[in-house]
């Protein structure tokens, strides 16, 4: 888009490009997202940044009405392979926080100053001034959904020192910490910090929540409730301690309602990003049903199915270890072998959650443990401790920022490990937006319903035209194979 196209989103309030770009508005040095309701600025008055940081580093403040902080994410970002977006992807997961911009660099392979340069030239801001602009949010969620001292919240959101929480607060929202909390969101029954799950266009809520209950692990996740009014929990294994989270499948217009119990507050801001690329809360179905929507074998469903999704994954080793699982056998049978998996080698929680009760077994839990007793074929035993000693050893690396490329070759490279496992974690583990899974036998019973040859060459060269959204072609065809 050019800035003259941007202006156009702008005047039209399009909240598609909520996310993809941010409006500054001189007269009032405030930067809004492009559906704000507010007046239209003038276009002279009109500046328009690709990151909430860079609008910030210019000397903007977050405008109080539409929020620009609590926009999806860019889809850029889950599309691209390239160092920008995989150093984007692990920022998002906070491991600038955790680990400084050298962290970052050393995970992307490259210098310090190279990262810098690269972020600034295209979003107009370094990685420092990124993951700011995350702390910022973060703060604010906390400041109005709990009652934790404000001293506390600063160390929770990620700031090193309260003179530099309370500067960037008065920087970003124009107001204190203490003006902030008084201008906090309605009441929310329950404990935990409420929160709302933003994505953009239309949801398939209903295929989301479908996709994901006959899955559901015991004793990591559980589904209750009837259709239409779902809540999806599961706990979380996090960088400083576990969570429990739980998402609602009844919202409200571009939101999914959330709770998070931490143990640690300085938690949320990854807990965050994993459950939004668990629910694909950052994808642009606009641009999925442009691609999808004329193709005759699928445009029908997808019209069916308005904003369907490709749900990605919680942690990305979970999902490796149940993909393995997986192999050559029903949903049903694979979630009953990660549930033994979870019971013999999780960590439980210190105090059972409903029907939560373990955490799902690490890598190097499970590339040490013996399995006899899962009732596995040996050859699928070896290949989980292949798999989860190569994560536990740093051979494969399944963080939100690593390269889907280089994972999915050295996955393939593990014994036991064929093209469906590899590529069914590239698609969820990874969340790309673009595998197809030739192989896979719910995707040609999918095919066979709708009529097309279910060969794997024909099915490959079928699926060419929905690139780069193949992964939600795999979804409808699955929605087909069950539907039918």
């Amino acid at each position: 888009m050019d800035d003259d196209s941007r202006y156009e989103a702008v005047r039209s309030r399009d909240a598609r490009f909520d996310g993809t770009f941010f409006t500054a508005v001189s007269t009032t040095g405030i930067y809004c997202r492009p559906s704000c309701p507010a007046l239209t600025p003038k276009r002279h008055h009109v500046t328009f940044y690709r990151s909430a940081a860079a609008a910030q580093g210019a000397g903007y403040r977050a405008c109080r009405r539409c929020r620009p902080d609590t926009v999806p994410g860019s889809v850029e970002w889950n599309v691209r392979a390239d160092a920008v977006a995989r150093a984007m992807r692990m920022i998002a997961d906070g491991v600038v926080d955790r680990e400084g911009v050298a962290g970052l660099a050393a995970r992307l392979g490259y210098s310090s100053r190279q990262v810098q340069r690269q972020l600034t030239a295209e979003l107009g801001a370094g990685p420092l001034a990124l993951a700011r602009a995350q702390r910022a949010h973060a703060a604010r969620v906390l400041l109005q959904t709990t009652a934790l001292p404000v001293t506390e919240i600063a160390f929770a959101a990620g700031f090193a020192s309260v003179r530099q929480f309370n500067d960037t607060v008065r920087t970003v929202y124009a107001t204190t910490p203490s003006g902030l909390r008084g201008a906090k969101d309605p009441p929310q029954d329950g404990d935990g910090v409420a929160l709302r799950l933003a994505y953009r266009g239309a949801y398939d809520t209903r295929g989301v929540f479908d996709f994901l209950a006959p899955r559901a692990v015991p004793g990591v996740e559980e589904m209750s409730g009837q259709p239409g009014d779902r809540r999806y929990r599961r706990t979380l294994a996090l960088p400083h301690a576990h969570a429990v989270a739980e998402v609602g499948e009844r919202g409200g217009p571009g939101w999914l309602p959330c709770r998070l119990h931490l143990a640690d507050v300085r938690d949320l801001a990854t807990a965050v990003q994993r459950l939004r690329r668990l629910f694909d809360l950052d994808a642009d179905p606009e641009a999925v049903t442009e691609r999808i929507g004329p193709d005759p074998l699928l445009g029908p469903l997808a019209a069916a199915h308005p904003g369907v999704r490709s749900p990605g994954a919680a942690d990305g080793a979970e999902l490796a270890a149940r993909a393995v699982l997986g192999q050559q056998v029903t949903v049903t049978a694979a979630r009953t072998l990660a549930g033994r998996l979870v019971r013999a080698h999780g960590k439980p929680l210190p105090a059972a959650d409903g029907t939560l009760t373990h955490l799902f077994p690490g890598p190097r839990t499970l590339a040490g443990a013996d399995l006899a007793d899962l009732g596995l074929p040996g050859a699928r035993r070896a290949a989980l401790r292949t798999v989860m000693a190569a994560l536990a050893d740093g051979t494969v690396q399944l963080d939100p920022g690593a390269d889907r490329a280089d994972a999915e070759a050295r996955l393939l490279a593990l014994r036991g490990v064929g093209p469906w496992t590899a590529g069914y974690v590239r698609m969820r583990a990874l969340g790309d937006p673009d595998v197809f899974l030739p192989g896979d036998a719910g995707l040609r019973h999918g095919l066979a319903a709708l009529g097309a040859p279910t060969g794997r060459a024909a099915a490959r060269a079928r699926a060419e035209p929905w690139r780069p959204w193949r992964s939600y072609a795999v979804h409808l065809l699955w929605r087909a194979a069950t539907s039918g």
